[in-house]
């Protein structure tokens, strides 16, 4: 392959591979992946994680409490108590993979020449493109199941010693530095 293929080649496989990563520890500022929060009280609040669907369940989880402690502590709260907490996942199968035994390579074949050409020809374009397939057109090859989780929150904060139920709470601190170790943070470009 020569230099003038190759650099293009791997900068479409670095892009590629900037796609399939897991969603990193960051405010959901501008698309639906990421930490998000409400204030519902001086000391309560919503807390949300999403991620995209390479972020596993525990990831997603693991995102929503290191973000709950990190808020209790910019808060200036030093514990905090879940008092809901919910995950949802957003499973779909996507088809891929078309087999159309009207079609090869770019163009229509001879069986589409004629005035009806285009019509042909677009059908298919707008099923592949789409995801969509026409069981009378021709059907997919491959499926592939994808999950995307989301896990909610709602916490209540609090300062001093720990009430008498403090099992239930968490020390914001002991939080933030047990799971530091596992906090993926986006690249900065």
């Amino acid at each position: 392959m020569s230099l003038k293929l190759l650099a293009p080649a791997l900068a479409a496989l670095a892009v590629l591979g900037a796609c399939a990563t897991a969603t990193p520890y960051q405010a959901a500022i501008g698309s639906n992946k990421g930490y998000a929060d409400q204030q519902i009280e001086s000391n309560r609040w919503s807390v949300s994680f999403a991620g995209n669907s390479q972020t596993d369940r525990k990831t997603v989880e693991t995102y929503l409490l290191y973000r709950a402690a990190e808020l209790t502590m910019q808060q200036g709260f030093e514990h905090f108590k879940v008092v809901r907490r919910e995950t949802d996942a957003d499973s779909r199968v996507i088809a891929s993979g078309f087999y159309d035994p009207f079609y090869s390579g770019f163009y229509p074949s001879y069986r589409f020449y004629g005035p009806h050409a285009h019509l042909h020809y677009s059908r298919y374009r707008h099923f592949s493109r789409h995801g969509f397939y026409d069981p009378f057109w021709g059907t997919p090859t491959n499926f592939r199941e994808v999950v995307r989780y989301e896990a909610t929150a709602e916490i209540i904060m609090g300062r001093g010693e720990k009430p008498e139920d403090a099992a239930e709470y968490f020390d914001a601190e002991d939080v933030l530095v047990n799971l530091s170790g596992t906090i993926v943070l986006p690249e900065s470009l």
